[in-house]
């Protein structure tokens, strides 16, 4: 038998949209701690991983950089006030054919794991309200790396640990849905599959470099093939 395939998925844009719920604790925890709603969406961009995006936006908001113990309070209380604000989030909603897919590679033996610029208490949140926790045994995160290919690399070890063996790089596939996680794939030497469900359209993805781009995940998968 031939090494594993691998899939590993981002989660926002790509897995679920929350319809806010990350905004709307970022800006709570800012204000828990600091009395001014933070608003992250002046100070970053979207791919950017949670460490970087309470730096930058500490310092938009306050005007200095924020002291080690600063930014680990402030994602803290960001990660605490998660769950209620995804538990009640109106627009939340688990994108076209994550569940089936999802399940049926699974099912088939494809190993399966996270690759997100979240910390990992706010991936497993945002994901859990949908169920699709069951799916993945392992990931990478932002508290890894703030560099979307390193904690891309990371995932993929953690694959290998759980195969037991080394990963064929043409048969590990990223799944994101910015121009950041195809970066962040082909800076793992992995393959990049690029979904049209987030902020960017097929257009852009294909341009940016993306190896298969799909509509939704509804679209026949390059890992059945």
């Amino acid at each position: 038998m031939g090494a594993p395939t691998v899939a590993l998925f981002d989660v926002d844009g790509t897995l679920v949209d929350t319809g806010g719920a990350g905004g709307r604790s970022w800006r709570a925890a800012f204000q828990e701690l600091y009395g001014i709603p933070g608003d992250i969406t002046r100070f970053s961009e979207v791919g950017m991983t949670d460490l970087v995006v309470a730096r930058d936006t500490f310092a938009g908001t306050l005007g200095r950089d924020p002291a080690d113990t600063e930014l680990t309070a402030l994602i803290a209380a960001y990660v605490r006030g998660l769950p209620d604000e995804v538990a009640r989030s109106k627009g939340y909603r688990v994108l076209p054919g994550v569940a089936q897919l999802l399940d049926r590679l699974s099912r088939a033996g494809v190993v399966l794991g996270l690759v997100s610029g979240n910390v990992e208490g706010a991936a497993r949140i945002k994901i859990g309200r949908a169920d699709l926790n069951r799916f993945f045994p392992f990931g990478g995160y932002a508290t890894d790396s703030g560099d979307r290919s390193e904690l891309t690399r990371a995932a993929i070890a953690r694959a290998e640990a759980l195969a037991g063996e080394p990963l064929d790089p043409r048969r590990v596939f990223v799944v994101g849905d910015t121009p950041r996680d195809i970066d962040a794939a082909h800076g793992a030497g992995a393959v990049a599959v690029a979904v049209a469900t987030g902020s960017f359209p097929a257009e852009t993805l294909a341009t940016a470099g993306a190896d298969h781009v799909l509509g939704t995940l509804e679209e026949p998968f390059p890992a059945d093939g």
